[in-house]
């Protein structure tokens, strides 16, 4: 058997998650690359755990009751990672980031990897992508959506510890609530 190259890992990506877990992967890697300047960690676990993390939300592997990150980490750990040539010591690293990468798991990391991807993963919900992913996902209920926006934003933006993530999270944030004046204004409050 031919292990798993990480340009497959991409290919599967994309045809199981469709183009919003790939775009949503290339972001994190570019928020990664941002807060990990001053950072020891190993790029090539970062890289298949930021590729794998959401796998446990896609429609071929998702399972009720089942928490996604939990879902990911035992697909990856299943059928993933046998088939890939990496050291165990990177094996590890990516089932540690893929575990604790979702904002509601408060549970602290060991890891840089599993670190950078959670930070990361949180950025991604804030500011404009923040706002345009959640409203993309909506139910074509502006309220519904602004609730779970709050939310959500509410449960991350004081949980940043690496610096140049607190960083773009303040600017984030603050676009945030320019956003939401203007929506609020423009909505003369019937959301």
């Amino acid at each position: 058997m031919n292990a798993l190259s990480l340009p497959e890992i991409e290919t599967l990506t994309r045809e199981y998650g469709a183009n919003w877990a790939v775009a949503h992967v290339h972001r994190l890697l570019k928020l990664i690359d941002q807060i990990g300047v001053e950072m020891d960690y190993e790029r090539q676990a970062i890289t298949w755990a930021a590729y794998l993390h959401d796998w446990g939300a896609f429609p071929k592997f998702s399972q009720p009751d089942c928490e996604h990150a939990l879902r990911s980490k035992q697909v990856v750990e299943s059928e993933i990672l046998p088939q890939v040539d990496l050291p165990v010591d990177i094996k590890d690293k990516i089932l540690e980031a893929i575990e604790l990468h979702d904002y509601r798991d408060k549970r602290p990391v060991r890891s840089s990897e599993a670190l950078m991807l959670r930070e990361a993963d949180f950025l991604d919900f804030l500011g404009a992508i923040g706002i345009a992913r959640e409203f993309a996902k909506g139910p074509k209920d502006l309220k519904k959506s602004y609730q779970q926006i709050l939310k959500r934003r509410e449960a991350i933006k004081d949980r940043f510890t690496i610096p140049q993530a607190k960083e773009i999270a303040q600017v984030r944030l603050a676009r945030m609530e320019e956003f939401f004046e203007s929506l609020l204004d423009e909505s003369f409050g019937y959301l």
